[in-house]
Parts: C-alpha cells; sequence; structure tokens
C-alpha cells in the first residue's frame, strides 16, 4: 500500500501540530516531475520547489538570476509529481524586496500557475510588509533568517551567519516578526545551533534548519547534494545518503562500450 493511500496530506497546520508534539519534520527540495513523484512517495513532509535551481539546474553560481517563469515552470512540473506533501516555492531574487504590491502579484502567480500550497521569502523585517501583503490574500508564507543566499553580492560570502551578538539578535527579533506576522514556519539557515535552538523555544512556528544544528523541528537539505548528484559542495552540514554521481556515471559509461561494441541493443531488445 503506497504512501498516499495510508497517510494524509500534509498542510500547513499539521506542520504546527508536529511541532507541538515534538515530531521532527523532513523537507527536501525537487525541481521536476520525477524527483518530485519519488520524494513523495517516499514519505517527506515538504518540498521545497528551491531557487537553487538556478544552481543545480540550470548552472548558475547563484541564485539571482532565475526568474519568476522559470520558477513557476520548475513547481508546475512538481505539484504534478507529489500526492502528499506540503508544497513551497521560493519567490526568486526581484519578484518581492521593495514593492509589495509586486509581492503580491508574483504571489498569486505562483499560487495560481502552480497549484502549489505555499511561497517562501528571504528576509526579516526589511520584507515584512511584502509578507504581510501576501498573508492578507490568503497565502501562506514561510520565512527564511540567517543566510539569505539571494543576499550573496550584499554578504559577500557563503560562511555562518548571526555569530555576533548584533546580527544574533536582529535574527531573534526578525523571526517574532514573522510568526507574529502569520508566517506558517521559517528556515534557518547557516547559524550557530545554540542560535537556532533558541529561536525555536521562543516562537511558536515551526522552524526548519539547514546547518543549524539539529535544535530545529526540522531539517532541509537540496536533494542534488543529499543524494550525492552534485559532487562539488561538501559543506559541514551535508549529510550524502547516496553517491548517484558515480552509479550515473558508471551507468552511462558502461552504456557508451555497449553501444561503441554492438552489445546494445541485442536480439531480445528490438522489434
Amino acid at each position: 500500500m503506497s504512501v498516499e493511500s495510508t497517510v494524509r496530506a500534509v498542510t500547513t497546520y499539521r506542520l504546527t501540530e508536529m511541532k507541538q508534539r515534538g515530531e521532527k519534520i523532513s523537507m527536501l527540495t525537487s525541481y521536476d516531475y520525477s524527483m518530485a513523484k519519488i520524494v513523495d512517495a517516499a514519505g517527506i513532509d515538504v518540498i521545497l520547489v528551491g531557487d537553487s535551481a538556478a544552481n543545480v539546474m540550470a548552472g548558475y553560481e547563484t541564485t539571482v538570476p532565475i526568474t519568476l517563469d522559470m520558477m513557476i515552470y520548475h513547481a508546475r512540473s512538481v505539484t504534478r509529481g507529489a500526492q502528499r506533501a506540503l508544497i513551497v516555492v521560493d519567490m526568486p531574487f526581484g519578484t518581492y524586496q521593495g514593492n509589495s504590491k509586486l509581492a503580491l502579484d508574483s504571489a498569486v502567480r505562483i499560487m495560481k500557475e502552480t497549484e502549489a500550497d505555499a511561497v517562501k521569502l528571504e528576509g526579516g523585517e526589511e520584507i515584512l510588509e511584502s509578507v504581510q501583503r501576501i498573508l492578507t490574500a490568503g497565502i501562506p508564507v514561510m520565512g527564511h533568517l540567517g543566510l539569505t543566499p539571494q543576499s550573496i553580492h550584499k554578504f559577500g560570502t557563503y560562511n555562518v551567519r548571526a555569530k555576533e551578538e548584533a546580527e544574533a539578535e536582529k535574527l531573534v527579533r526578525d523571526a517574532h516578526l514573522l510568526s507574529d506576522a502569520g508566517c506558517f514556519a521559517v528556515v534557518l539557515e547557516k547559524i550557530p545551533a545554540a542560535l537556532a535552538t533558541r529561536v525555536t523555544k521562543e516562537i511558536p512556528i515551526p522552524t526548519i534548519g539547514i546547518g543549524a544544528g539539529g535544535g530545529t523541528d526540522g531539517q532541509v537539505l537540496v536533494i542534488h547534494d543529499m543524494v550525492g548528484l552534485n559532487k562539488g559542495f561538501s559543506p559541514r552540514f551535508l549529510r550524502r545518503y547516496a553517491d548517484l554521481h558515480e552509479v550515473m556515471t558508471d551507468a552511462v559509461t558502461r552504456y557508451i562500450a555497449d553501444v561503441k561494441s554492438g552489445d546494445f541493443p541485442n536480439e531480445k531488445e528490438q522489434y
């Protein structure tokens, strides 16, 4: 019997229930139909259609270049493949910062054109007006604090954030602001574990960590990193559960050899 038929669909409310009873939340990225189908059937709680698609799907150095149209394309593919998981879509750089009307228009497009469940925005007080405006339309919002990759040109580095007291206190304030505004969850990326644990205890909404220790309510990784498709990325927080880069390289190498030798296709593999 499949996961879909035995477990009810994940909702934003259910994530709050999970936090309240101490059940950890599992979250992974997906960007296409086939991967989403696998991840969803395995029983993941949340699928993030991340703007990390800019890196792992399109080959960009940062997440900044990916467009709203590109994100909608990836999200459409994912929603067709997933039946159970809550699907959250990253709003890309330039679609919500500094313009709350644009933010609402962008979020509405995502929800109408992809049939996803929620959107995710990076930042705290600076984007609060956009968050509030999106929420007034009844669109669920997930926050994102700590290392915010869309701001990489401001930071100039992917190093751990909020190590200094002033930045740490701002992050705590921002987490409370996002929670009070009505966000249903917040991602905490690459911050000290003690700080992430503090935030998790202080706010009523779930926290999802990536490089933020085990004290958060859940964890998220980029699927390409987790299954070993991406060999060039090895931060301390990444645990690889497979080496698909090696598996696929071996398969392609053997296929090439079989084609070259005439071994493929054989008599059983033709009509």
